[in-house]
């Protein structure tokens, strides 16, 4: 399985930018998805970690094949976002997807670039079929195949090729949304987002789109999966790892190994983060006490210093920052409504 790149550090004080590209017909649920995930993102962390742009070529009001229309900022000439999403429209063959300058203007200067669906297969067909390693919606292959006699069109959710990932689009965005959340802060947040979105299993680039009768999977490893729903569902009382092991029948250090390929961490490292987490969430979102919350997560004792080493911020004090509106977390939130 492909692992997608990991920061070499992660910096809890980042602020990640992203611009949203889209085209008259631009597909809703591709745009619910990736400000829900960031949305959410941003809530639950101690220091809200993205904002974004939603852009097109003109700027102002475009619309959706839902009927529903939002505001947008021109392209930039000179962009400096960090990462960039394309949607896809429903209309492979719609001249607004022809966007091959404006994806080198963001690659050229080092921006990573997600295509999703229509975006990705007119991507594609402007290559002039380049081969498995890109991907775009199960319907699209099939129409690249009849126009273009593509037959090795990869049937992955996504696929990354140097600066630009082509990718599914459609429901799978939640997942390519989800990717770079854990890419960019850690896997127990990601897992955070994706519990709170109901979104039960966080797919993998690799995975295949459903069509192909993929098994449905966390981490693409069945040993993993069933370790980390154990932690999920011991979160107020702990499992230790030597239980976890003795359940799946591997050895500790064959369970670490797993953590450390897929996961980028440790299996003590990724139970302490989820519960964090999740205490996180907990502490922002309800009337709780700090000890009540700390007891919930499985952290009887030193709750309070083991949250600042963490997030570097006291829970008293992020909340009472929350409140008060001093982290600027509304206008992250408010800058893609």
């Amino acid at each position: 399985m492909a692992i997608p790149e990991k920061p070499k550090a992660a910096d809890p004080a980042r602020v990640w930018t992203i611009d949203i590209i889209v085209t008259e017909g631009f597909v809703l649920v591709e745009m619910s998805a990736i400000l829900e995930v960031l949305r959410i993102a941003n809530r639950v962390l101690a220091q809200p970690p993205f904002k974004w742009t939603v852009r097109s070529l003109q700027g102002g009001r475009v619309g959706c094949r839902a009927g529903l229309s939002l505001d947008t900022e021109p392209f930039a000439v000179k962009p400096d976002a960090d990462y960039a999403f394309f949607l896809g429209n429903s209309d492979p063959d719609h001249p607004g997807l022809s966007l091959g300058r404006v994806i080198s203007s963001y690659t050229c200067r080092g921006i990573k670039v997600y295509l999703l669906a229509e975006a990705a297969a007119r991507y594609i067909r402007d290559q002039g079929g380049a081969s498995g390693r890109l991907t775009t919606h199960w319907e699209n292959s099939a129409l690249l195949r009849e126009r273009m006699g593509l037959n090795d069109s990869s049937h992955a959710l996504a696929s990354e090729d140097g600066m630009v990932v082509t990718c599914a689009g459609m429901g799978s965005t939640v997942d390519i949304a989800l990717e770079l959340v854990g890419r960019l802060t850690s896997a127990a947040a990601q897992m955070t987002v994706a519990n709170i979105m109901l979104h039960e299993q966080v797919r993998d680039f690799s995975s295949l789109q459903p069509f192909a009768g993929a098994k449905p999977t966390i981490t693409g490893d069945s040993d993993l999966d069933h370790c980390i729903r154990i932690m999920q569902d011991n979160i107020e009382e702990p499992v230790p790892i030597s239980e976890i092991v003795a359940e799946l029948g591997i050895s500790t250090r064959s369970l670490e190994r797993k953590f450390k390929t897929f996961l980028g961490t440790t299996p003590n490292g990724f139970y302490r983060e989820m519960r964090l987490s999740k205490a996180n969430n907990l502490l922002l979102n309800t009337t709780m006490s700090v000890r009540e919350i700390g007891l919930a997560c499985g952290f009887p004792n030193g709750f309070s210093s083991l949250y600042k080493s963490f997030f570097g911020i006291t829970p008293f004090a992020l909340r009472k920052r929350r409140r008060l509106g001093e982290d600027g977390s509304e206008n992250i939130l408010t800058a893609g409504e």
